[in-house]
């Protein structure tokens, strides 16, 4: 695995930021490590914690997901998706605020359901999977961003352009923010798939929201497959674009895979930095499937690596 250690190592530094790397076959266990157990800032990635804790809370019987909750737009949460960046009253089921929560990382829907199963109850849930690198410390994502705000100081987000101000950041350092490993969520998402996280009625409801995330342009970029499905959960912060999903081949092929990146350069525009989430996924993928395939799983027809198919729409190719 050296030689794909050095891809997925050129990879980011051809990006131009840093990278940990944890990617599982979820059937074999064989896996690859690029910085595995390094702790990383989770961002919107740790909403995935947050939909298996309120999926294990419904299982118990202790909430009903089709419960109504109210949010005014006088108390919502900011963002750029969703009800957090709606104007009028919204009343909706849980259930919905989970789907926004995962499909468009909507910041207000995921405080809807923080607010209504406490961070206690998240964190109980990491540890009772054997997360223990994993925790939550922002009691909602509305107080994250606010010490954002906070260490940014008056001249606002202008100031973080400045490499002395992101380096104070709290958002930023894994030991005063939502963190986890590369490694713990790989762990996550492989207990997901096995229906070990919850009741296999509810590990079904998660692998559907996180299959219905909108984002192409980062993990799911290094699959441009029809027959090839990723799921996954995204997490964006000053600097940082992480991504952490599952990708499934025709062939029965299923793999974790968890990237988390800083990038040297503050913008917030940076497409080659999203997207080499999707190449070092590919790389890590690739490597695990010659794996498999030396120990006799052969590829499907139509996956393999050097025979990409096109992505079409319903208006027709995509470009």
């Amino acid at each position: 695995m050296n030689d794909t250690l050095r891809r997925i190592t050129a990879a980011f530094a051809e990006a131009g930021v840093s990278g940990r790397l944890h990617a599982v076959d979820i059937d074999s266990g064989t896996e690859i490590d690029a910085g595995a157990d390094h702790p990383v800032v989770t961002a919107s990635v740790h909403k995935l914690c947050l939909l298996v804790a309120l999926h294990r809370q419904a299982a118990a019987g202790l909430l009903d997901l089709t419960e109504q909750v109210e949010c005014p737009p006088a108390d919502r949460t900011a963002g750029p998706t969703g009800l957090a960046a709606m104007l009028d009253p919204v009343r909706m089921s849980l259930r919905d605020a989970a789907y926004l929560m995962t499909a468009v990382s909507d910041n207000a829907a995921a405080d809807l359901l923080l607010a209504r199963i406490g961070l206690d109850t998240v964190n109980e849930t990491t540890d009772r999977l054997g997360l223990t690198r994993t925790r939550a410390v922002h009691t909602s994502f509305r107080s994250l961003f606010a010490t954002v705000r906070e260490d940014a100081g008056p001249v606002g987000a202008r100031a973080l352009a400045d490499p002395r101000v992101l380096a104070r950041l709290r958002a930023l350092d894994p030991a005063r923010s939502n963190r986890s490993t590369p490694r713990d969520m790989t762990r996550l998402l492989t207990a997901v798939w096995h229906d070990e996280a919850c009741t296999p009625e509810h590990g079904a409801a998660i692998r559907r929201l996180l299959g219905l995330q909108v984002w192409p342009h980062r993990m799911a970029a290094g699959f441009p497959f029809d027959d090839v499905h990723v799921a996954g959960k995204t997490g964006s912060l000053p600097t940082v674009r992480n991504e952490v999903g599952v990708i499934e081949y025709p062939d029965g092929g299923r793999y974790a895979v968890a990237v988390f990146t800083r990038a040297a350069n503050p913008a917030a525009t940076l497409p080659a930095a999203d997207a080499v989430i999707g190449t070092a996924a590919r790389i890590a993928v690739d490597a695990l499937r010659a794996r498999a395939h030396a120990d006799g799983r052969a590829y499907s027809p139509g996956s393999t690596p050097d025979r990409p198919a096109r992505r079409t729409t319903a208006a027709g190719p995509a470009v």
